[in-house]
């Protein structure tokens, strides 16, 4: 079984900081990229990300760059870029046949390509991994306990890569399941919006209970037509994401929806955000792939129509509450 020791991070936000600094935490060596200077610079000089990381001290092991070839001698590279800025990032690799491994949530406007689609597109040849599950970066960063998917195309390099990145309070469960993996991360982020407009709205937690139930069942029903496994879809990827990040405001997107029920405007909502919201980005994508699939989501729907500004809290939410009942396994 091959094995990785030498890992690289691409991406310099809260979740990729926190993902190098786990795997810093115990003196390991560990590059990480990321585009704004001051990030480089902060991370090099203070051992701090002040911008996306604020109050999080990183190992001195853990080194900053600008250049995307200072991570061409790492084995394996966790790529950790919102995936409407992917393709261009993965076209400014350096040659080589180390991992991809996936931690952005998302699909991408137009093609509809999750991030190992694009990968394939791009960087063809590589293996591929995703990893994806009930994860805040500042927890990880801390090293409290955190448990994660890791999915990859077959067993051996799942089991491989899992066994390289755990840690005493990060363990990662193998699986094959990568498309599972990808589209409960990419739902729940929608979902923890719409879970956010419920809590602004003051709505209740009986409504936030029955949200999370039907947007589980949206979430079901996208997967399986494409290819994803139940289990996949009801483990720490797919129903252990999505109950954290609709609960908690420390999700980016659980915050969003928050001021989206408030009755706050959308755009100025994300316009004053630095972090990015990724279901933002998801529910137009997601909600239109479902349309041309025939596939039936509408708390989805929802989130994509409030994003865009076509509608308000109060008009998504009377929708959904005017919809015809119908037996609950619809």
């Amino acid at each position: 079984m091959t094995s990785y020791s030498n890992f690289g991070v691409i991406g310099g936000g809260a979740w990729g900081t926190a993902l190098a600094q786990m795997l810093a935490a115990e003196g390991a060596p560990v590059r990480l990229w990321a585009r704004e200077e001051e990030v480089v610079e902060a991370i090099n000089v203070q051992h701090r990300n002040p911008l996306f990381l604020p109050g999080a001290p990183l190992s001195p092991s853990l080194g900053a760059t600008g250049d995307l070839g200072d991570l061409a001698a790492c084995d394996a590279l966790l790529v950790v870029v919102p995936v409407p800025f992917l393709r261009a990032v993965l076209a400014q690799l350096p040659p080589g046949n180390a991992p991809l491994i996936f931690c952005s949530k998302g699909m991408e406007a137009g093609s509809f390509a999750f991030p190992i689609d694009i990968a394939g597109d791009v960087c063809a040849g590589r293996p591929l991994a995703v990893l994806s599950g009930p994860t805040f970066a500042h927890e990880v960063a801390a090293g409290l306990p955190t448990a994660i998917t890791l999915a990859a195309a077959d067993t051996e390099t799942a089991e491989a890569i899992a066994q390289a990145l755990a840690r005493p309070h990060f363990r990662p469960y193998a699986s094959t399941d990568m498309i599972g993996a990808e589209i409960g991360g990419a739902v729940k982020n929608i979902l923890a919006i719409a879970c956010g407009i419920v809590d602004g709205a003051g709505l209740g937690l009986n409504a936030r209970a029955a949200l999370i139930s039907r947007g589980f069942a949206e979430m079901t029903r996208f997967g399986l037509s494409r290819g994803a496994q139940a289990e996949t879809l009801a483990g720490l990827a797919g129903l252990g994401d999505l109950v954290l990040t609709c609960t908690s405001s420390n999700s980016r997107n659980f915050a969003l929806g928050q001021g989206l029920g408030r009755g706050e405007d959308a755009a100025t909502l994300m316009a004053d955000r630095r972090t990015v919201a990724e279901g933002a980005f998801s529910a137009p994508v997601v909600a239109e792939a479902a349309r041309l699939d025939g596939i039936d989501m509408p708390i989805t729907d929802a989130v994509a129509r409030l994003v865009a500004g076509d509608i308000r809290a109060s008009e998504a939410i009377h929708a959904l509450l005017s919809r015809p009942l119908r037996s609950e396994g619809r």
